[in-house]
C-alpha cells in the first residue's frame, strides 16, 4: 500500500484525484488547531445533526466494498476519498439548509490496531489514515462559521471487537492501552473531540474515557443496546453510564445511544433518573430488526424515515439533554432530515 504525497502542482491534477492529493498533502503540513476542544458548543444546547449509517450507506446505496465495514479503507484511493467527501458534504449541506449545528464524525470506526492489521495496515499507515480522515473534515468545515451554527470535528473510535457482540472483554487498563494510540493521533490533529461508538460493555468505555482524559480530549461514549434496551452484556444502560461516570469521575462530556430502533429502548427511559440528563446524542437504527437479523439481511431495511423522525421527537420529551441527532444502520440523509423536521420546532428551528 503506497501513500503518495502531492507536490506543488496539485492544481493540474484531475478533479477526482485532486481531493486525494489535498488530503495526503495536508498530512505533511502544520496541523490546524482544534476550534472547540476547550468548549464543545453542543453542550450549550441547540440542535446538532450528525450523519447516518455511513457503512450501510456506502455499501448498499453507493455499491462500494468495505472489508470489515472499514470506511477508512476508502481513503487509500482518489475515488474512495471522493466518495467519502461526497458523503460528508451531503450532511454539511443538510445542516446548513435547516440551520442546525453539525458534528462531523470521522470515517475511522475501524481504524484501530487490530482491525487495521487485518487489512494490512502498519502502525504508521494507521496514524496517517486517521489524520487524513480529520483533514478531510477540516476541508469540509472550511473557515470560520460566518453566521452558521458551529461544526464540530469528532474523531470516531470503534470497539476492539464486534459492535454487536462483546466477545472477549478487556480489562479497563487493557482497553485504555489499546485505544490510546488512536486517541493520541486525534489529539495531535484538528479534532475537537473523540467519540466512542458501538460500545458493548462498560470496561472498554472506561478505558477509552481514561485515554481521552490523559490527552485532555473531550469524549462522548455511545452504547449499543439490544431489543430489550440493555447492553449486549445484559447490563442496563443506566448502570453502564453510572459505572463509567463513577470510574472516571464523570469525565465523558456526554453519552449516546446507538444501533437500536427507538422501540427497543424507549421503555427503559420511563423510570426517569439523573442518568437521563447525561444522554445528549442518539444514533438509532432505521429497522426494528434485531442485530442477528440485520447480520443475516441481504438487503438494507431503511424503515420509515418520517416515522423515525417522529419517534426522535417523542424521545426528546424523555431526554431533556438530547440535541445531537443522527442515525446508525440503514439510515441516511433522508432519515436525518426527518429528524430535523420533527425535532426542529423543539429547538426553535423551523427545519
Amino acid at each position: 500500500m503506497e501513500w503518495v504525497v502531492s507536490g506543488p502542482g496539485v492544481t493540474t491534477v484531475p478533479p477526482a484525484e485532486r481531493m486525494w492529493c489535498m488530503v495526503v498533502h495536508a498530512l505533511t503540513a502544520c496541523p490546524a488547531m482544534a476550534i472547540y476542544r476547550n468548549a464543545l458548543p453542543q453542550l450549550e444546547g441547540g440542535l446538532y445533526l450528525t450523519d447516518g449509517g455511513i457503512e450501510t450507506t456506502l455499501i448498499f446505496d453507493e455499491g462500494l466494498e468495505l472489508p470489515d465495514f472499514a470506511a477508512f479503507h476508502l481513503l487509500k484511493t482518489a475515488e474512495g476519498t471522493s466518495a467519502l467527501h461526497k458523503y460528508f458534504r451531503t450532511y454539511a449541506d443538510l445542516a446548513t439548509r435547516v440551520g442546525a449545528g453539525l458534528i462531523l464524525e470521522s470515517a475511522t470506526w475501524r481504524a484501530s490496531q487490530d482491525w487495521g492489521a487485518r487489512l494490512g495496515y502498519t502502525a504508521s499507515q494507521l496514524s496517517n489514515v486517521n489524520r487524513a480522515a480529520i483533514v478531510m473534515l477540516e476541508e469540509i468545515r472550511g473557515g470560520p462559521p460566518a453566521g452558521r451554527k458551529p461544526w464540530v470535528i469528532s474523531g470516531c473510535l470503534g470497539p476492539r471487537g464486534d459492535g454487536y457482540v462483546p466477545g472477549q472483554a478487556m480489562f479497563e487498563s487493557e482497553a485504555e492501552s489499546y485505544h490510546r494510540v488512536q486517541v493520541e493521533t486525534f489529539a495531535g490533529s484538528a479534532a475537537d473531540m473523540v467519540c466512542a461508538i458501538t460500545m458493548t460493555y462498560s470496561a472498554e468505555a472506561i478505558g477509552i474515557a481514561r485515554a481521552a482524559q490523559r490527552m485532555a480530549m473531550p469524549v462522548a461514549i455511545s452504547f449499543t443496546v439490544e431489543t430489550d434496551g440493555n447492553l449486549p452484556t445484559g447490563q442496563s444502560l443506566a448502570s453502564a453510564i453510572q459505572q463509567v461516570d463513577d470510574a472516571t469521575s464523570g469525565y465523558p462530556s456526554y453519552y449516546m445511544i446507538n444501533c437500536a430502533h427507538p422501540t427497543h429502548f424507549e421503555h427503559r427511559l420511563a423510570d426517569g433518573g439523573a442518568w437521563l440528563d447525561r444522554i445528549h446524542g442518539l444514533r438509532a437504527n432505521a429497522s426494528r430488526r434485531s442485530h442477528a437479523e440485520l447480520n443475516e439481511a441481504l438487503e438494507i431495511d431503511a424503515g420509515d424515515p418520517v416515522e423515525l423522525g417522529q419517534q426522535y421527537a417523542r424521545l426528546k420529551q424523555r431526554l431533556p439533554g438530547l440535541n445531537v441527532l443522527g442515525g446508525c444502520c440503514g439510515t441516511d440523509h433522508r432519515h436525518v432530515e426527518q429528524m430535523a423536521r420533527a425535532c426542529g420546532p423543539l429547538f426553535g428551528v423551523a427545519a
